[in-house]
């Protein structure tokens, strides 16, 4: 079974950063693409960002291009969003998720098997 965890979320001014955590448990983390993904209220879910197996290839969402890094430790089981020049359009529930497909980069909710119980991010104006 895999467990995902977030933290980091929090409020921020417009502008400001956030660097969001999450932790994996169970089976073989570094094998997994990993993905943040965000939804705000009476949104669907979006996809934020996605970092391969390996590091090497990430990808990331129209919306946060520029101001969002993903990375990852594999030595860790942990995967990391830095957020920076925050908007209030930013405003969501920010998941982790794991796709056990190890080649693929997938910008698909449905393609992410697990997913964490999501960490609340809000950007004040």
């Amino acid at each position: 079974q895999v467990q995902l965890v977030e933290s980091g979320g929090g409020l921020v001014q417009a502008g400001g950063s956030l660097r969001l955590s999450c932790e994996v448990s169970g089976r073989i983390f570094s094998s997994y693409t990993m993905g943040w993904f965000r939804q705000a209220p009476g949104k669907e879910r979006e996809f934020v960002a996605a970092i391969r197996w390996s590091g090497d290839s990430t990808y990331y969402g129209d919306s946060v291009k520029g101001r969002v890094t993903i990375s990852r430790d594999n030595t860790k089981n942990t995967v990391v969003l830095q957020m920076n020049s925050l908007k209030p359009e930013d405003t969501a529930v920010y998941y982790c998720a794991a796709d056990s497909t190890a080649y693929r980069l997938s910008v698909g909710t449905g393609d992410y098997a697990y997913w964490g119980q999501g960490t609340q991010v809000t950007v004040s104006s």
